[in-house]
């Protein structure tokens, strides 16, 4: 009965063992698996677009159909690899220049429709870069106040910025 004992406690000590061992290594082992690797590759096989190259292509393109806009200064934005584009325009026909831009630069720069968030909401995307706004009220308080457009552009891979300090890392060309 003694042997028996034995052999069953040697038994759960070898198991007992190779599990530890198993466990550590796998610890160690996966770790390298698990190291943060930056922002995952662009989802499109086109090349990458650099932050001007995108803001340029669509403030062109809206401009062309009446809709000026200006781009907001880095440090106002937290996110990196972001860019805001902000205008004013008549209630009455904002929605339809915003409309008519955006099809300007699928047809002009080469963007093509992004992802569907909504029947106010237009967006493109091109290699690294989509594009996003949301169609102005077809009705304003007042006719004459003119109705502010947003155009928020993101590129693949953007984050928080890490601090006040930080700058934006926009997609080189």
């Amino acid at each position: 009965m003694d042997g028996i004992m034995r052999r069953r406690q040697v038994t759960t000590h070898i198991v007992a063992l190779v599990m530890a061992v198993t466990a550590t290594a796998a610890a160690t082992g996966c770790t390298r698996l698990l190291d943060d690797k930056g922002p995952l590759p662009s989802r499109s096989a086109e090349p990458r677009l650099s932050a001007d190259t995108a803001v340029r292509e669509l403030t062109s393109a809206l401009a062309a159909e009446g809709v000026t806009l200006d781009r907001a200064p880095q440090d106002q934005i937290v996110i990196e690899c972001t860019e805001r584009l902000t205008g004013r325009g008549e209630p009455a026909k904002a929605g339809a220049a915003l409309k008519s831009g955006f099809a300007r630069a699928r047809s002009d720069h080469g963007w093509k429709s992004g992802p569907d968030i909504g029947s106010m909401s237009l967006t493109l995307r091109k290699g690294n870069w989509t594009a996003a706004a949301t169609l102005p009220p077809a009705t304003a308080a007042s006719p004459t106040t003119p109705v502010t457009i947003v155009v928020n552009l993101v590129c693949d891979g953007a984050r928080s910025k890490s601090g006040t300090g930080a700058s934006p890392t926009p997609a080189a060309s």
